[in-house]
């Protein structure tokens, strides 16, 4: 129980962090243009509706990546407890579960790869390969990231009947959903993001895919019930 109740308060944090991070940033871009360097700010913009810009144009430029890089290094830190601790909630109740390993490393290895992207956000090197590693690190990041939240929902329909007086089953149908919905979205979006143009559409879809992949982590918040109740 001690365990749930950790994984319970981590993932609220988790929620939260990268969520108050990002849109830190965007507020600042938006309404404080004028006091930043020239080229920072942006014009009004509700960039999860319009694409009005992206994540990294927001984030990666001083001052503002001196909030985004170090809260992203944190939600690194934390997500890498979150899937040790859910390694370890899995493993008492069906510890013969092949896919905890599966959830487990795909998990830690999408926290390494944002941990990679905070760090390499921002630096500017005029050569191809490293563009290239960029992409395929922020790729490999939403890949693992989804594959972990994958394998960790389906543990959690394998052990439902020993949890269900723990849990409030609603949220996780509502993860089941979730996680179908973002891997029906990259996979139907993976054209039209794969061609040259459609700016506005991409940033969009950066922007509310980011919001979807972090909401996994408040849904956990409330899936589990409290010890007392």
């Amino acid at each position: 129980m001690q365990l749930i109740e950790k994984v319970k308060s981590l993932s609220i944090w988790i929620f939260l962090v990268p969520f108050i991070a990002l849109n830190s940033c965007l507020f600042i871009v938006i309404f404080f243009n004028e006091s930043l360097p020239v080229g920072v700010g942006i014009g009004k913009t509700f960039p999860y509706f319009d694409g009005g810009t992206s994540i990294s144009r927001t984030a990666r430029y001083f001052p503002l990546y001196l909030i985004f890089k170090p809260l992203m290094f944190l939600t690194s830190y934390m997500l890498i407890k979150y899937w040790l601790y859910n390694k370890e909630i899995i493993s008492s109740l069906d510890p013969n579960n092949k896919k905890i390993n599966y959830f487990t490393f795909f998990g830690i290895f999408s926290a390494i790869c944002l941990t990679l992207h905070s760090i390499f956000l921002g630096v500017k090197f005029d050569y191809d390969l490293y563009k290239l590693f960029r992409r395929v690190i922020l790729l490999c990041f939403i890949i693992f990231e989804l594959t972990a939240q994958a394998y960790l929902v389906v543990c959690l329909y394998k052990v439902k009947n020993q949890i269900i007086n723990k849990i409030n089953e609603i949220y996780l149908k509502l993860k089941l959903f979730l996680v179908s919905i973002l891997f029906i979205t990259a996979i139907v979006s993976a054209p039209i993001v794969s061609m040259p143009g459609n700016k506005y559409f991409k940033h969009a879809l950066e922007w509310d895919y980011f919001l979807g992949v972090i909401l996994f982590y408040l849904l956990t918040f409330f899936l589990w019930k409290k010890s007392n109740s």
